[in-house]
């Protein structure tokens, strides 16, 4: 089981930049980690993973380049990095987990809001 509590969310202006923190507790260092966002009348996307390593690392073609993607496996944390913010990147964004390997997302955060304007 593993529970995760997302932190650093809030309004930013185009351009700038922000960065979301996600505590885990539970069996963190089994599960590989993931940032989703979702906006309203959207499904909810995956933006960035990162393996159990830390060295195996995605990101969604409309971020790469803008966003990094971290995790501290002795704090229990996932970060992500959001720099050169644009408004298309308002939305919730939740932290994710799952058991290394598996395709499906199991854990979830309760999303924070991130608003860029323009």
């Amino acid at each position: 089981q593993v529970q995760l509590v997302e932190s650093g969310g809030g309004s930013v202006q185009a351009g700038g930049s922000l960065r979301l923190s996600c505590a885990a507790s539970g069996r963190f260092r089994n599960v590989a980690m993931g940032w989703c966002r979702q906006a309203p009348g959207e499904e909810r996307e995956l933006r960035a993973a990162i393996d159990l390593s830390g060295r195996n690392i995605y990101y969604a073609e409309s971020v790469k380049g803008r966003f990094t993607i971290s995790r501290n496996n002795v704090k229990n944390t996932v970060s992500l990095q959001m720099n050169n913010l644009k408004p298309e990147d308002t939305a919730v964004y939740y932290c994710a987990a799952k058991v290394s390997g598996d395709t499906t997302w199991t854990w979830w955060g309760q999303g924070i809001q991130v608003t860029v304007s323009s």
